[in-house]
């Protein structure tokens, strides 16, 4: 069984589209990210052009993060006001972001970029989850107990200037790390295709050291809106967004999202933290490798993007 894409101009085989679908929202359930970090490059290495991977993955994060983050919010899981801050820096860099894609889509270095974008941030971000990962385990296995930072710690963002209190989360900080995280994630959803809970999550808890318990809903929150404003303007200003492809990776990921959920709730933090930070090494070392081989097609007689 096969269906035509119109934007990305190719036929797929739709079960196989399903099932990726499906992998990569049983993922985000897990995990708690929008799941784009590991869908994006599988669309590339299946043949979607990057532009379009991009665009599309964009949509498919919306539709299988909206379920997560509703559960979150039911359970009393969200920060609002921490959320609505990185926001409203994530609308900012999306933006940009989106800007960003068109002007390198024209000079035709879009694909080297996003592969470039995706060993750098991922191999960084997964090292260092990696290493913290381990230390947690090893701490947890020698002692049985789950390590815990002290409550009198401080960091840079205590002597920071613009301070909020975020009630739920229980901080008093600077409203300016928090933005900046915010834009920073809405530049990668542009940019990547991903929802940045690779990086968001992280950050929360070792930077804004916010409580574990609401690091995954206000991030799913954050992350539906950064996601949707990507995906409008994407399908406006580089007309990249598959309509049939979004449907069937999401038509996959919502049910899987629910599965992953579920199982997600059976595991330890640090187990999952572990397991993350393989994945994400695991997609960086695999589109490195794509940088250095030499390509089956040595040329390309396709018209570029600005032409067509």
């Amino acid at each position: 069984m096969y269906v035509y894409l119109p934007i990305a101009e190719m036929a797929v085989h739709i079960p196989l589209f399903l099932a990726l679908g499906g992998t990569v929202g049983f993922l985000s359930g897990l995990f708690g990210v929008g799941g784009g970090f590991l869908l994006t490059p599988l669309m590339i290495f299946l043949g979607i052009p990057p532009a379009v991977a991009v665009g599309t993955s964009a949509a498919h994060i919306v539709a299988t993060s909206v379920s997560g983050a509703v559960t979150q919010y039911r359970r009393n899981n969200v920060d609002l006001t921490m959320g609505l801050v990185m926001l409203a820096g994530g609308v900012t860099g999306t933006v940009i972001g989106v800007e960003a894609v068109r002007m390198l889509r024209k000079a035709g270095l879009f694909d080297v970029a996003v592969s470039l974008s995706y060993v750098t941030f991922l191999g960084a971000v997964g090292i260092l989850m990696l290493i913290e990962s381990i230390n947690t385990l090893r701490h947890v296995h020698a002692t049985g107990q789950s390590a815990r930072r002290g409550s009198g710690q401080h960091s840079f963002v205590d002597g920071l200037p613009l301070k909020m209190r975020f009630k739920r989360s229980k901080l008093y900080i600077s409203a300016i790390p928090p933005a900046i995280i915010g834009m920073f994630v809405g530049f990668m959803a542009a940019i990547m295709g991903v929802g940045g809970g690779f990086v968001i999550i992280p950050a929360m808890i070792y930077i804004l050291r916010m409580p574990t318990s609401v690091v995954v809903g206000t991030s799913l929150f954050q992350v539906v809106f950064v996601a949707a404003l990507a995906t409008v303007l994407h399908a406006i200003q580089n007309k990249s967004v598959d309509v049939v492809l979004a449907a069937l990776l999401i038509a996959g990921g919502v049910i899987g999202a629910q599965i992953g959920s579920i199982a997600g709730r059976k595991l330890k933090g640090e187990q999952l933290r572990f397991l993350l930070a393989a994945l994400v090494l695991l997609v960086a070392v695999r589109m490195a490798y794509d940088l250095v081989i030499t390509p089956s097609e040595l040329f390309n007689l396709a018209p570029p993007v600005a032409a067509r």
